[in-house]
């Protein structure tokens, strides 16, 4: 069984920093896509970042230049999350796609206030 956790979530200031890391478990194949998503309340879930295995990362446009992902193997993955703003607010969810299926975490908290 595969399993996915979330990790580093928390309450920030306006333009600070926090990075969240997301390990998965169990048979995990050498080539897959793990990526970030988030859901706001009342609000869709949507993409964050994904970064396949072998290829090109991908990001939203709302974080392009502020956040950046990067793997650490074939089963970890991070989230450097930098010059957050109030609408970064949501719960952060790790998801692994192998073979067609898609494993998603429990997700993480990420507060923006001052």
């Amino acid at each position: 069984q595969v399993q996915v956790v979330e990790s580093g979530g928390g309450l920030v200031e306006p333009g600070g920093s926090l990075r969240l890391s997301c390990a998965a478990s169990g048979s995990i194949i050498l080539i897959n896509t793990m990526g970030w998503y988030r859901q706001a309340p009342g609000k869709q879930r949507e993409l964050v970042a994904t970064q396949p295995s072998y290829g090109h990362t991908n990001y939203a446009d709302s974080v392009k230049g502020r956040f950046t992902i990067s793997r650490d193997g074939k089963n970890t993955v991070y989230l450097q999350m930098n010059s957050l703003k109030p609408e970064d607010t949501a719960v952060y969810y790790c998801k692994l796609t192998q073979v067609g299926q898609d494993i998603w975490g429990q997700g993480t908290q990420v507060t923006v206030s001052s």
